[in-house]
């Protein structure tokens, strides 16, 4: 009993030499402590200043400017969505213009797919490189589509690879199954028949029900006829 109580009290006296430590150090360092904190608090305000102020009003603006381009897109018209009419700018002046804004950044996607139609694909690939997509479908999208600009420039492996990262970025029934097919057959492009097969049987077990499911079995056939 005596053993624990001294355990006990040794360890409120460690406790309390910890605390006095403390204390003078930050009598010690008040000045310092007190600049530290108060560029913290300056740096957090400004943060939530620029985010408030600044990027809050330009995300609104690039909305509005990007509704013609995006018009223009979806017709086919894509000079005038690249460059715009004179009146509305088109995605490279937006991409300009705008910056750090998630306008800006769609507009990457879209001027890749522009120059992708277009049968400019070095273009292409720079645009849809710098795009950076978060969400389920345009991230996949803007990687698939890098793939078609590299099997179009002849570079069927770098295709392949650009397919699959797309299948697997994020996985869902819509574009997994969809770049999969593409990279099955771009794998029997390259006569890999064995890869290709492997990628038309995750097809047909793990999503039997997508629109590419439905004639699997007739591409799983002819691949293994090829082997």
């Amino acid at each position: 009993m005596a053993k624990k109580q001294d355990k006990t009290e040794g360890g409120i006296v460690k406790v309390e030499e910890a605390l006095s430590k403390t204390e003078r150090f930050i009598e010690n360092n008040q000045k310092l402590l007190t600049i530290v904190i108060g560029v913290i608090v300056v740096v957090v305000l400004i943060f939530f200043g620029f985010k408030r102020f600044y990027m809050a009003p330009r995300e609104q603006e690039v909305k509005e400017q990007m509704f013609m381009a995006e018009r223009y897109f979806e017709i086919d018209s894509l000079n005038l969505a690249l460059d715009g009419d004179g009146m509305y700018p088109g995605f490279l002046e937006i991409i300009d213009d705008y910056g750090m804004t998630t306008g800006a950044n769609l507009s990457k996607y879209y001027a890749g797919v522009c120059y992708l139609k277009m049968g400019n694909f070095e273009e292409a690939i720079d645009y849809l490189e710098s795009f950076k997509g978060k969400d389920h479908i345009l991230g996949p999208m803007a990687k698939g589509a890098i793939g078609d600009a590299y099997l179009e420039l002849n570079q069927p492996a770098k295709a392949a690879g650009y397919y699959t990262e797309a299948a697997d970025l994020k996985e869902n029934e819509f574009t997994t199954p969809l770049f999969l097919m593409k990279a099955g057959w771009t794998c029997e492009l390259m006569k890999d028949y064995k890869k290709a097969l492997g990628i038309y049987e995750r097809i047909k077990y793990k999503f039997p029900t997508s629109a590419e499911a439905r004639e699997i079995d007739k591409y799983i056939a002819r691949t293994k006829g090829l082997m």
